[in-house]
This record gives C-alpha cells, structure tokens and sequence, in this order.
C-alpha cells in the first residue's frame, strides 16, 4: 500500500506559493456606515518551538489555526492551540504566540481596520447587520474559539479566486473578508439574534413577479392557472391577489393591458401590419385585436398609428 495515501492533505498548501497575492491587492470595504480596510491577509507557518513575544496591533486581527497546535496568552490568559481554533486580538489587545516544540503551527491571518463612516444611502438592514457585527467584535470574549463556522474557508475561496483571476474576483474577496467576521461572532453566538432580515410583503411581492411574468410571456397563451403554477400557488389564490392589488384589475383585464400596451408600442415604432402585431402580442387573430383596441381606445388601431 502507498504510504503517501495516509497523509492528510493539506488544502491550504497553495498559499504558501504566493504568501503576498491577496496583500498585493488595495481591498476596502463599505459596509452599512463602516469602511473595513484589509492591511494583512495571509497564511503563514510557524516552525516548531517559534516564539512572537508580546506585541499589539492599532486594528483587529483574526488568527486562525488550519494545522498544528501552540498556545497563545491573551493579556494574562494562557490558552492551548490546536487545529480547527481560532481568536481574535481586537486594537490594542497584547498577545503572545508560540507553536508547540513538537510540530509546526500555521496561522491564517487576517489584519483590518475598521472605521465608522456615515453614509446616508446605506442600506438601513445591512447597516444594522454591520453595527451589531461591530460591536460583536469590541466585545468579544479573550479566549480561543472553534471555527464552527468555516470561516478558514474564507481565505482559500478569496486566493483561489484572486490567484485565478476569476470573473469578479476582488468583489468575491470584499465578500469573503465579510464572512470572516461573521462566521468569527457566530462563533462566540449564543443565538440571540437582534437584527432580523426584512421580509417581503408576500402579497405584493406575487403580484409583481405574476405581472413581470406576463410582460415577458405576453405573445404566448397565458392562463390564470399557468401563471399560477409558476408562483407556485393555486389559481384561486392568485385571482384574490389580483382583487387585492386592485379589484377593477383582475388577472384578464391586467393581461389585456400588458398586451394593448404592446401593440401601442408596435403601431408607434413599427411599420408591421396589424395581423403582424396582433399575432406577435398574444392576439388570436387582427379581427379581436381591433375589437379589443377600439373599446378600450375609441379608435381602430389604423387610426391610432395615423395619429
């Protein structure tokens, strides 16, 4: 049997062959009113017995252990390192690192500083998310946690893709940068939860996925019940979501205008015939169309492109 088969791999092995490529990049980050920039970020290994003796940092810095195990002192706590741990040293937070004698330690760094910036366009959901996120961080317990959540993952998927140079790769490391520091708090999370998400309002929600549908489909043979299978939902509930919205605008009369709307367009920017138009916008044939154009207009569709 090949012995090399029983050899954990390590997955973040890649790293070490570009230690600076994701530190090359200038990465800031606007979240809800903060502006997050990224000073360190980085995989680094520790040979056996190597000591970092006391020291600070003026930003926050998230240490993670991928491989090996050491110990760390956080102000005048001393804690045992091992695989899968992480901590966090937040501004001016003194810390000792050392990896153990036995066996290398590797640590995935990430340095950033993070400073208030009102910006009265954000978002108000994100922006609660950001704060509580924040003063998570300031507030964070000095001791090692599991990284229950993956956030080491993080820094594999931000150099995979800057190595790659994927399509929109420096908005996917923006937004690996920003899972860290979740997945980080959700580690310490005791589950209360104070900013919610917001929710849609289903009611209107489906009537504008319904409508937006029909515009797009309006040539073909739309149905109350086909439209309904695609909201998922029965046609009776759809019909009362229309009532709803507007009891003179039932799911027909709706219908009726997307396409009449259509065929304005077509008689304005277009030298089709009406048979043309009536076929193209979801008319059986140019005799309905005609019917259905002079009720509701008062005038022939001719006349109308005349005038």
């Amino acid at each position: 049997m090949d012995s090399s088969l029983n050899i954990k791999e390590f997955p973040f092995e890649a790293m070490f062959e570009k230690h600076d490529l994701l530190e090359r990049l200038d990465i800031v980050i606007s979240w809800g009113h903060y502006e997050i920039s990224v000073l360190r970020f980085h995989l680094i290994s520790f040979e056996p017995g190597r000591i970092v003796d006391f020291h600070n940092h003026a930003e926050f810095e998230f240490h993670f252990i991928p491989r090996g195990k050491g110990k760390v002192i956080l102000e005048d706590r001393t804690f045992a390192l091992s695989e899968g741990m992480f901590y966090l040293t937040g501004p001016g937070v003194m810390h000792y690192q050392e990896a153990s004698s036995e066996e290398a330690m590797d640590e995935l760094c990430l340095h950033v500083d993070i400073v208030r910036k009102h910006k009265p366009d954000a978002d108000p959901w994100e922006a609660a998310e950001a704060e509580e996120c924040v003063e998570k961080l300031l507030d964070l317990p000095l001791k090692p946690a599991l990284d229950s959540h993956g956030a080491m993952n993080c820094f594999l998927e931000a150099y995979e893709a800057c190595d790659g140079k994927y399509r929109g790769y420096y908005t996917s490391i923006k937004q690996q940068v920003i899972s860290i520091l979740l997945k980080a708090v959700r580690a310490y999370d005791s589950g209360e939860i104070s900013a919610e998400a917001p929710i849609r309002d289903m009611l209107v929600s489906r009537y504008h996925y319904a409508v937006q549908y029909m515009e797009a489909n309006r040539a073909a043979s739309l149905t109350l019940e086909n439209v309904a299978e695609k909201l998922n939902i029965s046609p009776r509930q759809l019909q009362r979501i229309f009532r709803n919205m507007n009891a003179e605008m039932p799911f027909s009369k709706v219908l009726e205008d997307i396409r009449l709307q259509a065929v304005c367009r077509r008689l304005k920017e277009s030298t089709w015939s009406i048979e043309q138009i009536a076929e193209a916008e979801g008319f059986s044939n140019a005799t309905y169309l005609h019917t259905v154009f002079r009720k509701r207009f008062g005038m022939t569709p001719s006349a109308y492109r005349k005038a």
